[in-house]
């Protein structure tokens, strides 16, 4: 009976369907985008398109996804902890891991800051 409970257990994918209720749902940012702001002239960040990797808490990769051109994102997920781990350029623009947790029925809102290196 164990054998068969971790069977299933190891088939079952974090990753749901379009229509899920649940999951990540993001907006994905660059900036600075110009050298000098003030506050005539703030220059705000930009939407991004970006290659976002879905690990489960203990590393696993899940699944990829892509930023659209407003730089929005959403995935369904099964409840639990995840680490989304933006694509990186060589060396810019860069963006750190952020841990989520996903709660069922809701999704997490998250942003993901892309530095662009300029200063």
């Amino acid at each position: 009976m164990a054998l068969l409970l971790v069977a299933s257990a190891c088939g079952t994918s974090a990753l749901l369907g379009p229509d899920a209720d649940q999951g990540v749902a993001g907006l994905v940012l660059l900036g600075p985008i110009c050298p000098v702001q003030t506050l005539e002239d703030p220059c705000p960040d930009e939407p991004y398109s970006a290659r976002i990797q879905v690990l489960t808490a203990s590393g696993a990769h899940v699944t990829t996804v892509r930023s659209g051109g407003d730089g929005r994102f959403r995935v369904g997920l099964r409840p639990g902890r995840y680490t989304l781990r933006p694509q990186s350029g060589d060396p810019f623009p860069t963006a750190a891991d952020e841990e989520v947790e996903v709660a069922e029925g809701v999704f997490t809102e998250v942003t993901i800051l892309f530095d662009t290196g300029i200063r």
